[in-house]
């Protein structure tokens, strides 16, 4: 134990997804959010209740609520934003004689904590883990590792991922090799490719390099736009005898065509070539391309805006037996609805439906960004309707806030307050769009409603909206208001913290 202490307090840090492990091993994936009544009352009395100075308890207990590991889990799920009550609810149940605990408990806190950088806090209870005989530990460690990867501290990481083994006895090879697969995918995932191949090269004499890890080396450096050193490991992978499967040749494929330049027509064809000759070595090799392969390219035929080479790769897709996905259509129904054939769009989605692939809230607002283009209300709101009748796909906030700034330029002020009451969590774009739009037609008493609103949701308002509302405000006669709305924020901005200090105005005059 004392070894384990001094690797400890080396360390901090989490991990992101493994090649294999994360996706794959149960006992690594964090529980997911799942409906519980007793979960949202558990954590609706913690977070209105909570007080640092008093013990949880008896909150709790008034409330005569027993604790479950699944109940602890969704309640800690639905505390992941306020990661100091998680943490004294996450105490409070380990307090308890029945120990309402799991492994998932720890893991979920651990990353609710580093999150918000509280690495010493998450390293304390990996201890306490190692104390208590909780397993399996390394599923925290590999946690630790990916948070801290994604704050920019690779080397904590790394040191993290060393010290797992004085905490964890020695695995089987399998569990190593996913666990530095985990490791690399992490790295490169985060864009320190640099970092994840210094470490490669330093232990290749202690680990048994394989297909998942050069996979991953290779996506790293496509994704810094490296080709020349993805073909480059792609070699050496090869050299060493390790075939390179479907999966290594579309990072490289994916690599080649997604940051290119198309245009003019020289540097698209290019790009077609380089992507062809992906294929051509894919089929010496003989590993037929998948429906990942087709849809990298025709993502690019839609951004060089080529309707018909999308159409012909979607059908010749199709006659190789390959079934697309929502990924696929949805590239084609883009590239077809920027270029204006909003027919043929809905023709292809039609299709897509009765074929069994859902459209997704991307696939419709390829048409919303259109009938926008066209300021084409009618078209739009027709089409808004059909999807909440479907009820096929929820809409995202992207999706709304495309057509409330349709809406709000059109004047269509009715369909704008139908739209805002479908949103169900309005973001920092929502409102910003929203409060402009009312501005700009000086309807100042309901920007100021919403910018209320906003205030007390702990959205820090944009410097240009206080500018915005405040210069209409003082021209409207209307200075009375603005202080009101200034004392208003002055009284929540202990929630913005520092932030709310770059936000003071000048003295504006009409």
């Amino acid at each position: 134990m004392a070894v384990g202490i001094r690797c400890l307090l080396q360390s901090p840090t989490m991990a992101s997804s493994n090649c294999v492990r994360l996706f794959s091993t149960q006992n690594v994936i964090l529980p997911k959010l799942e409906p519980s009544n007793d979960a949202e009352l558990l954590s609706e009395i913690v977070l209105t209740q909570h007080n640092p100075f008093h013990a949880m308890e008896s909150s709790l207990q008034l409330h005569g609520i027993t604790l479950s590991p699944h109940l602890v889990d969704q309640t800690l799920l639905r505390l992941q934003h306020s990661s100091k009550i998680a943490l004294a609810f996450f105490h409070y149940s380990n307090s308890l004689p029945s120990n309402s605990l799991s492994t998932s408990s720890y893991n979920l806190v651990i990353d609710i904590l580093s999150k918000v950088r509280q690495f010493d806090v998450a390293w304390q209870l990996i201890v306490q883990m190692d104390q208590n005989g909780v397993v399996p530990i390394s599923s925290a460690f590999l946690i630790l590792v990916r948070r801290l990867i994604a704050a920019g501290l690779t080397r904590q990481a790394i040191r993290a991922f060393q010290d797992m083994k004085c905490f964890v006895e020695n695995g089987d090879d399998e569990d190593d090799e996913a666990n530095v697969c985990f490791l690399l995918d992490t790295l490169c995932k985060y864009g320190y490719v640099k970092v994840a191949v210094e470490f490669f090269n330093k232990n290749k004499h202690e680990i048994r390099p394989n297909v998942k890890m050069y996979t991953s080396l290779m996506y790293g450096w496509c994704k810094i736009n490296r080709i020349d050193m993805a073909e480059r490991f792609l070699g050496d992978m090869v050299e060493r005898g390790i075939e390179p499967n479907v999966v290594t040749y579309n990072v490289l494929l994916n690599g080649v065509c997604r940051r290119a330049s198309l245009h003019p027509d020289e540097r698209f064809e290019r790009t077609i070539r380089n992507a062809e000759k992906v294929f051509d070595e894919m089929r010496m090799r003989g590993i037929e391309p998948d429906v990942t392969s087709f849809s990298i390219v025709l993502h690019v035929y839609s951004r060089a805006h080529k309707p018909q080479l999308s159409l012909d790769k979607l059908s010749a897709m199709k006659e190789k037996g390959i079934s697309p996905t929502v990924a696929t259509y949805t590239s084609v129904v883009k590239c077809l609805c920027s270029c204006g054939m909003l027919e043929d769009g809905e023709v292809l989605l039609g299709e897509m439906v009765s074929n069994g692939v859902s459209p997704c809230a991307e696939t419709y607002n390829c048409f919303f960004k259109e009938y926008r283009g066209r300021k084409d209300a009618d078209g739009a709101l027709n089409l808004y309707r059909k999807m909440k009748e479907a009820g096929v796909c929820v809409p995202t906030n992207h999706t709304y806030n495309i057509l409330l700034g349709m809406f709000m330029q059109l004047s269509r002020m009715e369909i704008v307050k139908e739209i805002w009451n479908d949103i169900k969590g309005p973001d920092l774009d929502s409102y910003t769009l929203l409060i402009h739009g009312l501005c700009e037609k000086q309807k100042w008493k309901e920007a100021c409603r919403f910018f209320v609103e906003m205030i007390e949701r702990g959205l820090l308002p944009q410097k240009v909206t206080f500018e915005t509302l405040y210069k209409g405000l003082i021209q409207s006669d209307m200075l009375r208001t603005w202080r009101r709305l200034k004392k208003k924020l002055d009284e929540e901005s202990i929630t913005f913290g520092s932030e709310f200090q770059n936000y003071h105005l000048k003295p504006y005059r009409r």
